[in-house]
């Protein structure tokens, strides 16, 4: 049948013809339309519950909102996990539900009416809860500084929030326009708090009082004139004097003018945040994509409209600050030319074998027959063309000309015995069918179950291994239908040629035969070096991913509990000041107010280093990461981190406990001992700092006496320093916009201990009580931030390892601490981060090689009709580990991601020369060839092309191998263990296959001669 297909091909040209000129077209049209991204697009059910409580602690927060809402969500189903973040006035929590089993429109409507069954439950003084679905990128695409000399800071934030954000937010891929710095402009209305106490007012009176004056509402209708008129009361102020004369009501017979209680201004709020570059203030806007979209395309748009925002406004000016997108579209731009560099280098192997530019030509031209036609099926299984599906069309340029390779030298060697092109094209591939087939059905089996992979990890995967399956299924189409067409009317004819075998071929021959009159020798010292390549392998570092140079630094600063804002500027002032002077660096961009983790705080800053790229700079990012890190060693009382590419450190986990004082206990005890390991530098817990608190503990019994409520309490401090909850601020009309109004006492008052403990608080009876009356004032320790993680405390800690240590290294050093081996009752250890993914990605790549194995052994059952021959070609597949070893033990890398994905593919490929070479010595047993005899010519015969074919493979990996342009370094690791393990599958298959052929074919012998009498009893 197999050859059916190929002659059925070279008589009826067209057709098939037709379909790759089709495939070619609409492959390319699709390639032309795939979204360009850094990962493949994960669109996970995820939804965030966002609850604020101006002025409420962590620890309130988390007893009296958080804990309320993860138990309202529990119950769920489908819910991977729960995550909450907890800082001051602001409970974030997430939910997580499992891929496939709920849609993310299902998550968010579970998760919005599980919080509506518990509002009546959380306290009155919250902002309504926010329940949204996460439907961007967690990374920014692009980042601008936006400056004009004409605008306050204030008109510029403005400017961003409503000209920027309404530009942008309808293009094409954009999610979410988050502003960066600037200041949102507020009524400030600052009262004198002698005022206050000699009139018996307080701050939230006043600002219940503007909330009722401050009203502009339609209601009502009337027939006036015989027209139906609308009826509008009207009642704010139009201007600020006319809200500073607003009357503030002292009893039924008197009243008092705003402004004789306070200062009343048009100003900007209270900066609990701010943004620089190069130590500058600016105000910027981050951009980030929403789920699926070009991230090269976005930022291309993004880039058009601000020329166009540029042209119109002369007096703004944009500043690109931060741009993610260029490493993306460096890595496309690299994979697209180490892509082209392994087509030629492969090509050119095949023209020094076969000195045939016929020959060569229909070789080279499977390439691009195989991978344009790619393209298109990859757009409709939605993929786009990121890190990992571009690696495998790189990785895959060897393999793709492989089969034609085959097809082409078979078709060759029938000419040179003085055939016409059309009998060598048709005999050679009637000859070569099976083994071609069954060459691209081991890859294919081998890659298919990483499509398939479950999880995360699975979908992220699963566009590497579908794309190389897809592209190796294109490349049987194109070598058994277009190779032997192409072969037939183009090649020429040729008279017989006598062979003369060279030097190698009769040396080769040699040491073939010695080596099968010891065969079992052979197959032993075979064992022995796999054992030997296993205990290297095991010996050999491992890590998550390898460290790229992406041209960008990331540096996390946190201050001491209790820093203000103007003590993080200083801070972050004198850090670009120090960054700068370095040569390579070309701009520092500073964001305050938040951690990398999204923890609002203004003790915390994010420093992004912007280098000139690598080609630019004479040495590598991880070296000026080491100098800047000593440069500021010197900066006192600050917590300076450089974290990785994906935003952590090298090593990462958590305690968890529902007791979270023990689990704090467990988690000291553990950075203690890593402290005390040099293998590891700065471990650190995360967002456990105790912030100072002014503590107001209420006489309950004579707040009680005197009729005050502790509720009043907390809203006069709260209202009186920071102002009343967002929803429940008055707001004063400027034309289309609402400016809110926010009644605070001065800034002053607020910072004055004796004021504070003067204000007064309404009873029951409508007089008013010093707080000093009824509370004792002490200054104490609140934590600063509550993680969690699915109802229990959750402690993170991390720590950066010692140069030459990997993660994996790092993560058994911590195993064997005896504060992990003796956590107490209740309190257990989970890594985070990269240091969990990499255990999910390595226990999820065993699954799928395992399941890939067992594929590959049916279908070789399949297409042999034989139990014993698929165990010798797979016995191919532990003679590629030592060339693993030692490649990585050459090039010093460790065993990441991208090497298991290599040793993947490695079972997929290095199973094609044990097939070439028993797919021929069982046709030539069949003939009455002797099996010692056949094993021998099968050699012989195939030693040209398994060897060209394994040098094209390896020609089209160098390129990657180099590891040159962006995306290298992931690139790099896999090409090396590829090649190693190539290189030696070959060299040991030629020689141990034979011999392992030979023992089995005489076990199988020996079991039919055993089993013959009982089939010839069945028989009969």
């Amino acid at each position: 049948m197999n050859a059916n297909i190929s002659a059925w091909a070279i008589r009826n040209p067209l057709p098939s013809n037709l379909l790759f000129v089709i495939l070619t077209i609409v492959g390319l049209y699709s390639f032309s339309r795939l979204p360009i991204t850094h990962f493949p697009t994960i669109i996970t059910p995820l939804v965030n519950v966002t609850i604020e409580q101006s002025g409420a602690t962590p620890a309130e927060l988390e007893t009296e909102v958080t804990r309320r809402v993860e138990d309202a969500v529990a119950s769920l189903a489908g819910i991977k996990k729960i995550t909450s973040t907890i800082g001051q006035a602001r409970s974030v929590t997430s939910v997580e539900f499992e891929l496939g089993l709920v849609s993310p429109d299902r998550a968010m409507t579970d998760v919005r009416d599980a919080v509506a069954k518990i509002r009546s439950d959380l306290p009155a003084t919250i902002d309504e809860p926010v329940v949204e679905r996460v439907e961007e990128e967690a990374q920014s695409v692009v980042t601008y500084a936006v400056s004009s000399p004409d605008m306050t800071v204030a008109e510029l934030s403005w400017y961003v929030d409503d000209v920027v954000n309404r530009s942008l937010q309808g293009l094409p891929g954009v999610g979410r326009i988050e502003r960066v710095g600037g200041a949102d402009r507020e009524i400030r209305v600052e009262l004198d708090p002698d005022r206050l106490q000699a009139l018996s007012l307080t701050a939230s009176a006043i600002n219940e009082s503007l909330l009722r004056t401050q009203i502009e509402n339609s209601g009502g209708r009337s027939d006036l004139g015989g027209r139906e008129q609308a009826v509008t009361t009207v009642a704010a102020a139009k201007t600020v004097p006319d809200l500073a004369d607003q009357r503030i009501a002292l009893s039924p017979h008197a009243a008092i003018r705003l402004g004789d209680l306070a200062s009343v201004r048009d100003s900007v709020a209270e900066a609990r945040s701010f943004a620089t570059l190069d130590g500058s203030d600016v105000v910027g806007f981050a951009v980030y994509p929403s789920q699926g979209a070009s991230q090269v395309s976005v930022a291309d748009a993004v880039s058009r409209a601000l020329a166009e925002l540029s042209a119109r406004d002369t007096d703004v000016r944009f500043s690109l600050v931060d741009d993610n997108s260029a490493y993306t579209a460096g890595n496309f731009s690299s994979a697209m030319s180490t892509l082209l560099e392994g087509a030629a280098l492969a090509v050119v192997i095949v023209f020094l074998f076969l000195r045939d530019w016929r020959a060569t030509i229909i070789a080279a031209v499977a390439l691009p027959l195989s991978i344009i036609p790619t393209f298109f099926a990859i757009e409709l299984l939605g993929f786009s063309l990121n890190i990992l599906s571009l690696l495998a069309i790189t990785l895959v340029t060897g393999i793709l000309v492989d089969d034609a390779i085959v097809e082409i030298e078979n078709v060759v060697r029938h000419r040179d015995m003085g055939k016409t092109a059309l009998r060598a094209a048709l005999d050679a591939s009637d000859e070569i069918g099976l083994a071609v087939i069954a060459i691209s059905a081991t890859i294919i089996a081998v890659f298919a179950p990483v499509g398939f992979m479950s999880g995360e990890v699975g979908l992220y995967f699963r566009e590497f291994g579908l794309t190389v399956a897809i592209a190796v299924f294109f490349s049987l189409l194109v070598a058994r239908l277009i190779t032997p067409i192409m072969a037939a009317y183009l090649m020429t004819g040729s008279s017989p040629v006598e062979e003369k075998k060279g030097r190698f071929t009769l040396a080769y021959e040699r040491l073939l035969r010695m080596s099968l009159r010891w065969r079992w020798a052979t197959v032993g010292l075979a064992a022995g070096s796999f054992a030997l390549a296993m205990v290297a392998l095991l010996s050999v570092p491992t890590t998550f991913l390898p460290e790229e140079d992406t041209g960008r630094l990331t540096l996390s600063v946190e201050l001491p509990p209790g820093s203000t804002l103007e003590d993080t500027r200083a801070v972050s002032d004198e850090i670009a000041s120090r960054i700068g002077k370095f040569q390579e660096v070309e701009g520092v961009f500073a964001r305050a107010g938040s951690s990398i983790t999204g923890l609002e705080d203004v003790r915390y800053a994010v420093i992004l280093i912007d280098l000139l790229h690598k080609t630019q700079r004479g040495r590598s990012s991880f070296a000026i990461e080491a100098d800047i890190e000593r440069s500021l060693a010197s900066i006192p009382d600050v917590k300076l981190r450089f974290l990785n590419t994906r935003g952590g450190r090298d090593l990462s986990f958590a305690v968890l406990g529902t007791d979270g004082e023990l689990a704090l206990e467990a988690a000291n005890a553990i950075v203690e001992e890593l402290s005390a390991d040099r293998a590891f530098v700065d471990p650190a817990i995360d967002n456990t700092a105790m912030r100072p608190e002014l503590k107001l503990q209420v006489q309950t019994d004579k707040a009680s006496m005197l009729g005050v409520s502790p509720a009043a309490i907390a809203q006069t401090i709260r209202v009186s320093t920071v102002g009343d909850v967002d929803s429940r601020l008055p707001s004063f009309t400027d034309g289309a916009r609402q400016i809110p109004v926010r009644v605070v006492i001065d800034q002053d008052a607020r910072n004055d201990l004796p004021t504070l403990e003067m204000l007064t608080v309404p009873s029951d009876d409508g007089t008013h009580v010093p707080l000093s009356a009824i509370v004792d004032i002490s200054f104490d320790e609140t934590m600063s931030a509550i993680e969690r993680l699915d109802r229990e405390r959750r402690i993170e800690l991390g720590a950066d390892l010692a140069d030459g240590l990997t993660s994996g290294q790092g993560m058994e050093r911590l195993l064997r601490l005896e504060s992990v081996k003796n956590l107490p009752e209740g309190v257990r250890l989970q890594a985070t981060g990269d240091s969990d993914t990499e255990g999910t990605v390595f226990e999820s790549f065993a699954v799928a090689m395992g399941s890939g194995i067992m594929l590959v052994f049916v279908v070789l059952i399949l297409l042999f009709g034989s139990v014993l021959a698929p165990w010798t070609i797979l016995a191919s597949l532990p003679l590629s580990i030592g060339g693993v070893a030692v490649g990585l033990w050459l090039s010093g890398n460790a065993i990441s991601l991208p090497v298991v994905i290599g040793i993947l593919m490695l079972m997929g490929i290095v199973t094609k020369n044990a097939i070439m070479l028993l797919d021929f010595a069982i046709e030539r047993e069949a003939h009455g060839l002797p099996r010692f005899e056949a094993i021998i010519e099968a050699c012989s015969e195939r030693v040209r092309p398994i060897v060209m074919t394994t040098l094209a493979m390896t020609g089209g990996m160098i390129p990657s191998a180099l590891g040159m342009g962006d995306g290298g370094e992931f690139r790099s690791p896999m090409a090396i263990a590829v090649i190693g393990g190539l290189l030696a599958s070959t060299l040991l298959s030629l020689i141990v296959i034979p011999s392992l052929h030979l023992i089995v074919s005489g076990f199988g012998d020996r079991i039919a001669r055993i089993f013959k009498p009982f089939l010839q009893s069945a028989e009969i």
